[in-house]
């Protein structure tokens, strides 16, 4: 089996994802160190209880996820479920990789590229070719829905390619113009996609004060769930890997109704 040195791995994700330029709420790269070498990953939005378990069963030496550990603000503290999860990843020599922002971010292979790829989404583009955004750390993409009239249209097409039910805010039948998203728990980030121009607003996450801004603004909101808009970057990530180093690497969805 072919394996990958678990620094030499970190690095290229390190360099891949341009991790140290982001300011975020965690660390960013190789959270937990495990054995040295990896030849099977198992990827996953989150780095969980259960995620961590298939990765015990399946005798995989890392796991790679979008939410990591040691959030910002939290109890630091190694008891109750921290406990449990750390347990896991020692005892199991687990290597852990997380990567939060700069996986949202990256042009191709981050979240938005890749739940504009899923809906059929077409970014615009500057004129160096890179997509155009507004918002924190530039992390709302914005373009259109070709083929698409309205904003039905489109609660359709999430319903459809995401396979869960979207919260939507706004007249069905109210048509579409520029289209702005962002993965995740970005509801606040929708006045950057009114100012930007938007008509309509997909992102992960509602907020109470998000419908009011969404019905005074007269901008589509789409709530297509926090879990559900994060699942492709990490595979679209996860297969680069594969294929740059002759790994094996699987992706377990862990369903998250939020």
């Amino acid at each position: 089996m072919q394996k990958v040195d678990s620094r030499v791995l970190a690095d290229w994700l390190d360099d891949t994802l341009q991790a140290p330029r982001f300011k975020d709420y965690c660390p960013n790269g190789l959270q937990v160190e495990g054995r040295s070498e990896i030849g099977h990953i198992i990827t996953g939005v989150t780095a969980s209880e259960a995620l961590l378990r298939v990765a015990v069963e399946r005798g995989a030496d890392a796991v790679l996820v979008h939410h990591g550990w040691m959030w910002r603000n939290e109890d630091r503290r190694v008891i109750g479920t921290r406990r449990t999860r750390m347990a896991l990843a020692l005892n199991n020599d687990l290597n852990l990789y997380a990567y939060h922002l700069p996986l949202d971010a990256h042009p191709q292979l981050g979240n938005n590229a890749q739940l504009a790829r899923v809906l059929g989404l077409a970014p615009s583009l500057r004129d160096d070719g890179t997509p155009r955004t507004c918002g924190q750390d530039n992390l709302v993409w914005l373009g259109d829905a070709p083929g698409l009239a309205t904003l039905g249209d489109l609660a359709a097409r999430v319903r459809e390619r995401l396979g869960r039910e979207p919260l939507v805010v706004g007249d069905p039948s109210q048509p579409l113009g520029r289209v702005a998203w962002c993965t995740g728990g970005a509801q606040g980030m929708l006045a950057d996609a009114v100012d930007a121009g938007a008509t309509a607003y997909i992102t992960g996450e509602v907020s109470e004060s998000t419908v009011h801004l969404a019905r005074e603004t007269g901008v589509g909101f789409i709530g297509a769930g926090h879990h559900a808009t994060e699942r492709y970057g990490v595979q679209a990530l996860g297969q680069a890997v594969a294929e740059r180093f002759g790994i094996k690497v699987e992706f377990v969805d862990i369903d998250n109704p939020v």
